[in-house]
């Protein structure tokens, strides 16, 4: 920098000190995106800077974005996807984006939270990808540290109703009622839902399991664990419903790794899969790579990825545009799975189940 640059440059973090009433190092600090500056004397400074017509955006030329993974482990196949569609963004629109994986309990007061040091500096990082599972508590935690960041609003533990964040969905709900539906219409009647009703993707896809049921006059049963290891969740499950003695004919299985547990627990109990219970999973990671394949909900969480991303990006060269919440579809995969039945054949074989479990 030469030096009437430097000069100008700190004439103008002496003249923005002075309007806003703080320290040059106060300002510094705003302007380095130290995190523990008070909301109302950033918003001073800003403010002061705004009045002087002094342009801080030319002094933060990062194009870097972070992608936060929470609470879940770094190999999971969904969200795996959800980065390589975010990286994929990045990349043709020219910015850089790092990985960093955070741990932290589900309920938890907004000054107890221990974010990575990386996110909280704005001079490095313009804006987080909030992947994984996360609380409200951190997102209002972010919007009051005005943090830029767009929220996958599947995993989110809590009400996610006109929120004051970007945020995407993909429609869980509406997949869980085209599978149901599905086997509805393949003659199905007692289908279970196999799942942690505790954990929110489970939860959606649920609803719109119960939707599909209650729609067509049928009773929504459901064998939930408590567990979030999710091929477990599937396994005890199946076994619990089994145990009970109670008829089906069809699991529906809140995500693939569920319907994998799904598969082990009808096996270990001497059932075929479709000829004794069709199953249908959600997600498609793994459906494919079971046997038979499994007929399930494909999401296009790449497409998640980017679409996450280009929220991001327009908030941060735009930040007066009103929030967006963005929902993309799901898609029904027919594989071998599942199989028609009568009526006649839905009830001897829930007779049979029944009785075999008793």
């Amino acid at each position: 920098m030469s030096e009437p640059q430097s000069k100008k440059s700190k004439l103008g973090l002496s003249e923005i000190a002075s309007t806003a009433g703080v320290s040059i190092a106060t300002v510094s600090r705003v302007l380095n995106g130290n995190s523990r500056v008070d909301p109302a004397i950033r918003k001073s400074v800003l403010a002061a800077a705004a009045e002087l017509d002094i342009d801080l955006s030319q002094r933060n030329k990062t194009k870097t974005l972070a992608f936060l993974l929470s609470n879940r482990p770094m190999q999971h196949a969904f969200h795996s996807h959800i980065l390589l569609g975010a990286e994929a963004y990045c990349a043709s629109r020219g910015w850089e984006m790092i990985f960093q994986a955070s741990n932290y309990p589900p309920q938890i007061l907004g000054k107890e939270i221990q974010l990575p040091k990386v996110v909280q500096r704005h001079d490095i990082v313009r804006g987080v990808i909030l992947a994984g599972t996360n609380s409200t508590d951190l997102l209002q935690f972010l919007t009051r540290r005005e943090v830029p960041f767009v929220v996958l609003g599947n995993n989110v533990l809590g009400e996610v109703e006109n929120p004051q964040y970007d945020v995407v969905f993909s429609d869980d709900i509406q997949g869980g009622q085209d599978a149901t539906r599905y086997l509805i219409s393949l003659g199905h009647r007692h289908i279970w839902f196999v799942g942690n009703l505790r954990l929110p993707w489970f939860a959606r896809c649920f609803e719109g399991y119960r939707r599909a049921m209650e729609a067509a006059g049928l009773t929504p049963r459901h064998s939930t664990i408590d567990s979030e290891d999710e091929t477990d969740i599937g396994y005890l499950g199946t076994k619990s419903l089994l145990a009970k003695g109670e008829p089906v004919t069809a699991i529906l299985a809140g995500n693939d790794p569920t319907a994998h547990g799904v598969y082990r627990g009808l096996r270990d109990s001497g059932l075929e899969i479709p000829g004794d219970i069709s199953v249908v999973g959600c997600d498609d990671t793994v459906g494919s790579w079971l046997y038979p394949a499994l007929t399930t909900i494909r999401e296009f969480p790449e497409q998640l990825g980017r679409q996450m991303v280009e929220l991001l990006v327009n908030r941060i060269m735009d930040p007066s545009l009103p929030r967006q919440q963005v929902t993309l579809p799901t898609e029904l995969i027919k594989r071998d799975s599942c199989r028609a039945i009568s009526s006649s054949e839905d009830s001897s074989a829930a007779t049979v189940l029944h009785s075999s479990a008793v």
